[in-house]
């Protein structure tokens, strides 16, 4: 059960909720409290103030030995409160005088009044100070004044009941008590439903992302408002559907495109050897000439096979760079002359040019195929009698590598699509007689190198006059 988002937001709203509630009820039943007891301990202050006054006024400066006894009956004749007692002790701790509020007929007894007394001679030891008094079954706050009469010290105790403060306060108790879990339970089931209201979209969503396969890629997530957290997670994922789909359609393009580029060479291997076991004997050049068909397409394979396994560690991120020290305008120039046998048969002529050494530090290996894999494209899109160049220069703290060839140039439809794996403008760009062809791997191969060294591999210029690649590669590669 617990599993469930919406039970865990139950409870984690409710949780919250409860903490949130006990303690505000804490609180406001200490501040009550401690408010009832300073107002009560003020009042008790006064009413001293005011019993002492009138006893002081009563008593006067006559020499009458009955004359406290006398002032005392009436200061607490003329200070009747309900629920507050005034009781006068002398010197020797003997009680003088109770206010008749409590001596009221039938609460209490003679003997019971002795007993309050003696209730109330321990508070004497404390005087100016305010206690809580248990008298019997009543609370009390007690407050305790001394006075001197004759240079003698007289004590008066301001007895308040606490007995409506308390029911008060248990009230309140009994209220928080009932409110606080009523609360906690509405609060805890309109949570539930508001997080179930809340969650429903993304139930909608986990229910079609889990009918969503390989063969229906097409369907996205319904977005009900883009603007909130829960459409821009479905936006998002239907972003990473999107993806998903251009990665299958590129896997299915990149498996026809492969199966069909292996199948002719493996074709032509199988009818080839069948033509030639099918004659009882052949003259020897016949038998050479067969093999020379099997070499070439064996060899075109291999290189099919050796792009394909390179491309696949490539996107599988296990292709690490060998990095080294040296000159890049070296490594272009023996490159240029390494392709001029092919150019040779052309008859194009292969320029080389490098202003300055350039310094570098990458991967030799790799960057060698690059080069000429961008030479033997040109190449081969450059008709007979044509010219290829390339250009070794720093740019912006740099290196910029340009090749450029005397074709025909590349279709500004086709321009965006070159670096596709097995893609070949073949009917825009001319071939020599003799050229079998690449199977379109060259370019993204080369793409690649150029990325994985932190630079580009770009098509700068194309048009009938020919076409410009441009390597921009940063001067050390990390």
């Amino acid at each position: 059960m617990l599993s469930s988002v919406r039970v865990r937001l139950t409870l984690w709203y409710s949780g919250a909720l409860s903490c949130v509630l006990l303690v505000l009820a804490v609180t406001t039943y200490a501040v009550l409290k401690e408010n009832f007891v300073r107002r009560t301990d003020m009042a008790s202050i006064e009413l001293a103030d005011s019993f002492l006054a009138t006893f002081h006024a009563e008593l006067g400066d006559g020499s009458n030995p009955n004359r406290i006894l006398e002032s005392t009956s009436d200061a607490l004749a003329e200070h009747r409160f309900r629920d507050v007692v005034f009781a006068v002790f002398d010197p020797q701790g003997a009680l003088l005088g109770l206010s008749e509020t409590y001596s009221q007929p039938g609460h209490m007894a003679e003997q019971t009044r002795e007993e309050f007394a003696a209730s109330l001679k321990p508070l004497l030891a404390e005087p100016d100070s305010f206690r809580v008094a248990h008298v019997g079954r009543s609370k009390y706050r007690s407050c305790v004044r001394r006075f001197f009469v004759d240079q003698q010290p007289y004590a008066l105790v301001v007895l308040q009941s606490l007995r409506r403060q308390d029911d008060f306060l248990e009230t309140l108790a009994g209220t928080f008590a009932i409110i606080i879990p009523l609360t906690i339970a509405l609060a805890s089931l309109g949570g539930y439903f508001l997080a179930r209201r809340s969650l429903a979209p993304v139930a909608r969503m986990s229910s079609q992302a889990g009918h969503i396969g390989s063969e229906n890629l097409h369907e996205r997530l319904e977005v009900n408002n883009p603007d909130d957290e829960l459409g821009q997670l479905a936006a998002s994922f239907n972003g990473l559907l999107n993806r998903v789909s251009q990665s299958f359609d590129r896997q299915r393009r990149f498996v026809a495109d492969a199966s069909h580029e292996l199948r002719t060479p493996v074709a032509i291997l199988y009818g080839e050897a069948e033509v030639t076991l099918a004659q009882p004997s052949r003259t020897e050049s016949e038998y050479r000439e067969s093999l020379q068909t099997l070499q070439e397409e064996a060899k075109r394979l291999k290189h099919i096979v050796e792009d394909l396994f390179t491309l696949a560690r490539a996107d599988a991120g296990q292709h690490p760079l060998v990095l080294n020290d040296f000159y890049l305008d070296e490594l272009a120039a023996e490159c240029s002359r390494s392709v001029r046998t092919l150019a040779a048969a052309k008859q194009i002529t292969v320029v080389c040019a490098a202003k300055h050494e350039l310094p570098i530090h990458a991967d030799e290996t790799l960057l060698r195929r690059m080069l000429l894999n961008l030479l033997d494209n040109a190449i081969k899109y450059t008709p007979r009698g044509g010219t290829v160049g390339v250009q070794c220069a720093e740019e912006d703290g740099r290196y910029r590598l340009t090749f450029k060839d005397s074709g025909q140039g590349i279709p500004s439809e086709l321009q965006s699509r070159i670096f596709e794996r097995f893609f070949r403008a073949d009917k825009a760009r001319s071939r020599g007689e003799s050229d079998a062809g690449g199977a379109g791997l060259g370019l993204p191969i080369a793409s690649w190198i150029a990325a994985a060294h932190g630079g580009t591999l770009e098509l700068t210029q194309s048009s009938p006059d020919g076409s410009t690649f441009t390597v921009f590669l940063p001067k050390a590669t990390s």
